[in-house]
């Protein structure tokens, strides 16, 4: 059974730290392999000349890898980063963007996910990542 929004939402809510829970993310879809988060515009996260900061586009693909891993397991267990690239695209500027977390490869105690960053009004590609989780619980 595929996890719900609502489930997901609750899984970002009760396991992150405040400074991420901070980024206002949200959860917009959830299938068996993959999450669609939106992190809403902000100035607070722009950088000098208006572009949203790579830190909170990394943070942002992060944590969709934790919330695809969870989905696919059914419910939230204890993980690390192990490795994360990311690689930007474009800037983001004035809109909000859509994180997709893919899960490439799910096992008993690693994950590998690749995540995109899309700017939600234009649908332009402004970041690519990869991630790979240890496992924990």
């Amino acid at each position: 059974m595929t996890m719900t929004t609502a489930e997901a939402d609750k899984i970002l809510n009760a396991n992150f730290a405040p400074w991420v829970l901070d980024l206002g993310l949200r959860v917009e879809g959830v299938g068996e392999n993959r999450v669609t988060l939106r992190l809403p515009w902000s100035e607070r996260l722009a950088r000098e000349g208006g572009g949203l900061s790579g830190q909170a586009l990394m943070a942002a693909a992060d944590t969709a890898t934790v919330i695809a891993v969870s989905a696919a397991r059914g419910g939230f267990v204890p993980m690390t980063t192990v490795q994360q690239s990311t690689t930007f695209q474009r800037a983001v500027t004035g809109s909000d963007v859509l994180i997709e977390a893919v899960l490439t490869k799910l096992g008993r105690r690693m994950a590998f996910a690749d995540i995109t960053l899309s700017d939600a009004e234009s649908g332009g590609l402004a970041a690519r990542a990869s991630t790979v989780y240890a496992i924990l619980g």
